[in-house]
């Protein structure tokens, strides 16, 4: 109870931080006539240059531990400056400390023109939004965005999820192809194949038979070092898990952007999965596999960086990262797809939203040329601009094969100076630890999900694979305001005693009394707010 009242005495400061924010922007109003006549006039509007004269820009940016410490000198950023006509400054923000960096600067009113890759969500676009610190996009998308708004044509859950409940966009995304499935995958539940070929067993394609496959590597030395010290399954973790296996029970039906909440197939109702008995019996297999020594014994502490030493090693059987190739050096992996429940069930529901990151761009009221900004970015949404944003000039970063495909040189592929395919990307490119806005396509992202491996994990997982994916909701003020408070207690409430029941400290005898406490912190509330929400989602 002490951490929910800490929260609560948060919210209450951060509601004076912004109401103090409202107040001041209150004065500031939109542009005047005259400076929205320059601003027009200053910007062409189609091809490059995109201004008549230089224009300087300072962006908060998000930074990847993979990214170099200098977004100006990479090759894509200086390229773009001399075609664009405009210089970005680049302030470099770590994710690890970028949403306490970014709400400090949001509350404090030191923002800068624009946010780029600071992962804004959906509550802060709403409020800030309305506040007038970030400017609404519609108008300019549609008179400077030629590419995003042909997106948005094509597909128009973009719209429905970037538009907040005041009717405005305040930003533009990441958004990957629909298409393109491994993407949306992105961690695939990995099996080591030579060892499933040691053990003499098919790939699995039930909940048992994987299990199976966890019990033979436990209890054989695959690695032939004459150690038991091979990990049937290891991770960062156990969410991963649950949401790889929670389709084999017939749940997660709209997609990994929504946890706690899905649509019952058969009725069309809305329904929190995680009270329900199928997800029960989620936690028990996988307490199941706990209990007989077949996950990690550190799987609740260990990070990514300790579970990719470990498969380096050769110790590992299963796994869930992007690409055991990448970041593990194993080409021994194959991904699985969906796996075949108890019930029947056989739903591949780890799929992540096409629009990964909402809040990937948006504009502030400082911004002094939000037109010829919003082109800038506009760019990156065509072929052509994600061409050069992921792949970079030809005959320096990259070459075309005879097919018409684009491979990296042999600098970046196989590097003289020894460094790592991603060290020797990070001197000419920035897209490396993802959040970035602009359009993903498998003809130019090189990435680790569009190895041949993580493509055939894809094909797998397609003939299952949920269709109706939802994309974010967007939340009311006041909506948020419970979303954030009561709403993320229940969700802190669940992920507790997740932990709990897989790791046996948490009885399934205590399961109605896990489900009666959730209905009295108000579980009615958080449905009926999230109902409201998807209502408005559907009507768009």
């Amino acid at each position: 109870m002490k951490k929910i009242a800490v929260r609560k005495k948060m919210i209450q400061l951060s509601t004076l931080l912004i109401a103090a924010v409202a107040v001041s922007g209150c004065t500031g109003g939109g542009a005047a006539p005259q400076a929205e006549a320059q601003t027009k006039a200053a910007v062409n509007e189609s091809g490059m240059p995109i201004v008549t004269e230089p224009l300087d820009l300072n962006f908060f940016t998000g930074k990847s531990p993979s990214n170099g410490s200098k977004f100006e000198d990479t090759l894509i950023w200086k390229t773009y400056k001399d075609m664009s006509g405009m210089n970005i400054n680049f302030d470099l923000i770590p994710f690890e400390t970028l949403t306490e960096k970014r709400n400090l600067a949001l509350a404090g009113g030191e923002y800068p023109d624009v946010f780029y890759s600071a992962r804004l969500s959906s509550d802060e676009l709403t409020r800030y939004g309305q506040q007038g610190v970030f400017i609404p996009l519609n108008d300019l998308i549609d008179q400077y965005a030629p590419n995003f708004k042909k997106l948005m044509e094509q597909y128009p859950d973009i719209r429905k999820g970037l538009t907040m409940p005041d009717g405005n966009i305040y930003s533009m995304p990441s958004f990957y192809d629909p298409s393109l499935l491994s993407m949306l995958v992105g961690t695939p539940l990995w099996i080591n194949e030579d060892w499933l070929e040691q053990l003499n067993m098919e790939e699995p394609t039930t909940t048992e038979e994987f299990r199976a496959y966890l019990e033979g590597v436990k209890n054989t030395d695959l690695n032939g070092n004459g150690q038991a010290d091979e990990v049937p399954f290891s991770a960062a973790g156990v969410g991963g898990l649950i949401d790889q296996v929670k389709g084999a029970w017939g749940l997660g039906t709209r997609g990994l952007g929504h946890k706690f909440v899905d649509v019952d197939e058969e009725t069309g109702e809305l329904r929190f999965t995680k009270a329900r008995p199928e997800y029960k019996e989620v936690l028990q297999y996988i307490n199941g596999l706990h209990k007989d020594g077949l996950l990690d014994k550190e799987i609740f502490t260990i990070d990514g960086g300790a579970v990719n030493a470990k498969g380096q090693s050769g110790v590992v059987g299963a796994t869930i990262v992007p690409n055991p190739e990448t970041v593990m050096g194993r080409k021994d992996f194959i991904g699985l797809g969906a796996l075949e429940g108890p019930h029947g069930d056989q739903l591949y529901s780890h799929i992540k939203v096409p629009m990964v990151h909402v809040g990937a761009f948006a504009i502030t009221d400082k911004n002094p040329n939000p037109a010829a900004t919003v082109r800038w970015m506009d760019y990156f949404y065509g072929d052509e601009g994600a061409q050069l944003y992921f792949m970079g000039k030809e005959g320096e970063t990259f070459e075309k094969a005879a097919d018409g495909s684009l491979q990296y040189v042999k600098d970046i592929t196989n590097n003289p100076d020894g460094l790592t395919q991603d060290q020797a990307l990070a001197k000419s490119f920035t897209w490396l630890g993802g959040s970035y806005p602009g359009l993903v396509k498998e003809a130019y992202f090189k990435g680790s999900e569009t190895l041949p491996s993580s493509l055939a994990a894809a094909d797998k997982a397609k003939p299952h694979a949920i269709e109706d994916i939802w994309y974010n909701f967007n939340f009311t003020p006041e909506e948020s305001e419970f979303m954030t408070s009561t709403g993320q207690d229940i969700q802190d409430y669940v992920t507790e005693m997740e932990a709990k029941f897989i790791n046996g400290t948490a009885s399934f005898d205590e399961w109605d009394s896990y489900v009666s406490t959730l209905e009295k912190m108000g579980l009615s509330r958080y449905m009926e707010t999230y109902k409201a929400a998807y209502e408005r989602y559907s009507s768009q």
